[in-house]
């Protein structure tokens, strides 16, 4: 009798344990949020008048460095774009970005070369790198401002990186235009 409850007793530990192990597992690796997208579809930014003293500046926004996404730990497609606006403030678009969902993904800009492959998925930390904030949605088209002070012509890529696992899910060049 005492050896049933014993078993039991361990059967039930284990049973707990695996629960537990799995709860932290599901929790961690999300990975629910392959299925799941989130389009976002923002207009192009659009700042108060230019300062006075510029009045030789554009009247609108200007890209001035862009590329496009290539795939690294998830199949990634679309455009980044630095644009200038107006009042000489900068912001990093993406346009018809395609990507997977993921667990805690941002938007760096970096000085790190885009590697194609295995090779590019962890070279985006390793270097300046400055988070623009979370991914707002795994497709579409979205703004994220860079912060004044900022020189965005020190970066040479953009990444989609996964700040869990740090590694990349797509990066794009940037090249002057």
């Amino acid at each position: 009798m005492a050896t049933k409850k014993r078993r039991r007793g361990a059967v039930s530990a284990v049973l707990i344990a695996v629960t537990a192990v799995l709860g932290i597992g599901l929790y961690w690796f999300q990975p629910w949020k392959l299925w799941q997208d989130d389009t976002v579809r923002e207009a192009l930014p659009v700042a108060g008048p230019a300062p006075a003293s510029s009045r030789s500046a554009p009247a609108g926004p200007r890209t001035v460095a862009e590329g496009a996404l290539i795939s690294h730990e998830h199949t990634t497609t679309g455009t980044a774009r630095i644009i200038r606006l107006p009042d000489g403030s900068h912001t990093l678009r993406l346009e018809g970005l395609d990507t997977s969902s993921g667990p805690d993904l941002r938007v760096w800009i970096t000085d790190a070369p885009v590697k194609e492959g295995t090779a590019g998925w962890r070279v985006f930390d390793d270097g300046k790198h400055l988070s623009l904030g979370r991914l707002k949605g795994n497709k579409g088209d979205q703004n994220y401002p860079i912060p004044a002070g900022v020189d965005p012509a020190e970066y040479t890529s953009i990444t989609i990186w996964c700040d869990r696992f740090d590694v990349s899910f797509g990066a794009a060049p940037l090249t002057a235009v």
